[in-house]
């Protein structure tokens, strides 16, 4: 993209500050004519006083000077501090709206992109921008100006020599275009570098355990490595670049002086001008030629800022999947119902469909059980049901409304999610649990915790419901990860519970800790369950077996045929009815491993796998 297409894209986060814009380069224009003028007054005291040496000619021209100094730097400090503010408050506007944005993509995005790539789109990208577009207007435009005053006072002295000073100023573009399409390369480099850089971290301190488990030290030490000595070579190069640039215009300017001074004293001597003439003129000069250099220098960190710009507009350009423009309307305050009509589905890139016709009608309050093997459509049916997704066909109702015809946020205020990985954040366990339900008291949170079957051991915590919690819960348990977000769910109040493997991963002990409780929030709304669990079977109103997209089979878990149930899941001879039943005389008592190595439900534990001879009781 072009840099005027990149300020384009960018210029709606900044137009706000059009009227500090507007202040901010009054102020730097009256700077820099205030510069102006204090070098006229050099010129009045050197002709007048220092060449006369007449001490009464001085003080007048002194003042004004002074004066003058005083108005510009008062300027200057007012100009800058306020064009300071106004980058700031761009790349928090810039920032804010790209967190918006990214928060509506859907989960395949996320699924395909590095978490440490985007981070550093939001902090290095995000600010590379503000140097293109806030504080490059300003400088740009503040730059321009000087060369205008400067060169038109030059101009105005001796437009003759002048003319002689500015046959050199091509120089300055010629440079500065060499070096930028330079910089664009070694800048795009260094940002795709720093961002493997974020995603090297963020793995490595995200799987540290395993890391250590396995001796993987040194190899994830020489993956981060790589990716750094990328970056730093891409960084020396810019640096190179960037520090090259100033001696060669510093080189084109002293020829300039010296060609001005030297054509000078050859004018003092024809007395064509006087020396306060000359001194003021090649000061006019001296301060030409740092504007100049500025919009070169300019010219390469918008070059640089470009890449990073691009990046961002990547992320802009994605598209949420699906399309909120829904008005409809709810009944309040009663539960509601589900129904799926032909549902068909395709992940975007999939090269088949993950549902193919599926119909599949929730009652208001009923309790439903989703199984089947994986890859089989179960987690797409939340997925689609949360709006994450819509069918590619047919259509998904809630107590009666098509799902299209609300909007996302009122369709997911109806809706209490428990994840399959149970998500805890950092923060107070107060916090976690209030997640859903920011404004809630705090007799509410504790409630919800009671009723999770969690107030016990948070009470034990160093403080209670304030401890603050490591990053994503790693002072907890499995199971008190797991009973923090059932009372999440329990105190959002949702009248549709969506239940994603509840009690995946976790030991015998653990999973009736959890099992408890989840069983009294399901039996207060509608709920979809999707597990492999069928000591959770016993608890559904209804099993509906799903493969290859579609239903095959449902009814009371009692009257499943074993032939539709996922075959790691079944017993010899039996299926869920089995199970419920208990074993039967044919065949010896099943033998039932916990998984449970050495510790009770709230402490670590290392689960063994389930296999077809570990059967529940």
């Amino acid at each position: 993209m072009t840099t005027g297409e990149l300020f384009r894209r960018f210029w709606p986060y900044l137009r706000q500050e059009r009227a500090g814009l507007a202040g901010s380069a009054v102020l730097l224009v009256l700077a820099a004519v205030a510069d102006t003028a204090a070098i006229r007054m050099f010129m009045v005291l050197t002709d007048e006083a220092l060449a006369t040496g007449d001490i009464t000619a001085f003080w007048a021209p002194a003042a004004s000077w002074l004066g003058i100094a005083a108005l510009g730097a008062v300027a200057t400090f007012c100009g800058g501090y306020l064009a300071s503010g106004i980058a700031e408050r761009f790349l928090l506007r810039l920032r804010g709206a790209l967190y918006e944005h990214v928060q509506e993509l859907p989960p395949h995005f996320f699924a395909r992109r590095a978490g440490g790539d985007l981070v550093a789109r939001f902090s290095g990208d995000v600010e590379a921008v503000e140097r293109l577009v806030a504080s490059g207007v300003l400088e740009t435009a503040t730059a321009v100006v000087g060369v205008v005053l400067y060169a038109g006072a030059a101009l105005y002295l001796r437009w003759d020599l002048a003319l002689l000073s500015f046959a050199l100023a091509p120089a300055f573009w010629l440079v500065a275009r060499r070096f930028s399409a330079r910089i664009r390369t070694v800048s795009t480099e260094e940002r795709a570098a720093n961002g493997a850089i974020s995603t090297a971290v963020a793995e490595g301190l995200a799987h540290v355990e395993l890391v250590q488990a396995y001796n993987q030290q040194e190899r994830r030490s020489q993956k981060l490595h790589e990716q750094s000595y990328r970056w730093f070579r891409a960084k020396l190069a810019q640096a190179r670049l960037t520090a090259l640039y100033p001696p060669l215009v510093t080189v084109v300017e002293t020829v300039c002086v010296l060609l001005v001074i030297g054509v000078g004293i050859w004018e003092i001597s024809a007395q064509r001008i006087s020396i306060g003439g000359l001194l003021a003129f090649a000061a006019y000069i001296g301060y030409l030629y740092p504007p100049l250099q500025n919009l070169g220098q300019i010219t390469m960190t918008v070059t640089a800022a470009r890449a990073a710009g691009e990046r961002l507009v990547e992320l802009f350009d994605e598209r949420p999947s699906v399309t909120d423009a829904g008005r409809g309307r709810l009944v309040p305050g009663r539960r509601r119902g589900i129904r799926f009509e032909r549902v068909g589905f395709a992940y975007p890139g999939a090269d088949r469909p993950a549902l193919t016709g599926l119909d599949l009608e929730i009652r208001p309050g009923e309790f439903t059980m989703v199984t089947g093997p994986s890859g089989a459509g179960k987690s797409t049916l939340a997925k689609l049901l949360l709006r994450f997704y819509d069918p590619t066909a047919g259509r998904i109702a809630l107590d009666g409304v098509d799902l299209s015809d609300l909007s996302v946020r009122t369709l997911r205020d109806e809706i209490a999610l428990v994840p399959q990985e149970a998500a805890v954040f950092h923060g107070t366990v107060a916090d976690n649990i209030a997640f859903g339900a920011p404004s809630a008291t705090r007799a509410e949170i504790v409630a919800a915790a009671r009723e999770a079957d969690a107030d016990e051991f948070v009470r034990a915590l160093p403080d209670g419901y304030d401890t603050e919690l490591g990053e994503r819960g790693a002072l907890l348990s499995g199971g008190q990860r797991r009973r923090i977000t059932l009372a999440r769910a329990i105190l959002r109040g949702a009248s549709v519970l969506v239940l994603d493997e509840p009690t995946n991963g976790l030991d015998a002990a653990s999973a009736r800790r959890v099992l408890e409780p989840l069983r009294r929030l399901a039996r207060t709304r509608t709920t979809l369950l999707i597990s492999h669990d069928l000591d959770l079977a016993a608890e559904a109103d209804r099993v509906v077996v799903v493969d290859g997209g579609r239903v095959v089979d449902q009814g009371p878990p009692a009257h499943l045929p074993p032939a539709h149930l996922p075959p790691a899941h079944l017993p010899p001879g039996g299926g869920v009815d089995a199970d419920l039943r208990g074993p039967s005389a044919e065949s010896p008592p099943p033998r039932r491993l916990s998984g449970q190595l050495f510790a009770p439900d709230d402490t670590p534990t290392v689960r063994l796998p389930a296999f077809p001879l570990i059967f529940r009781r």
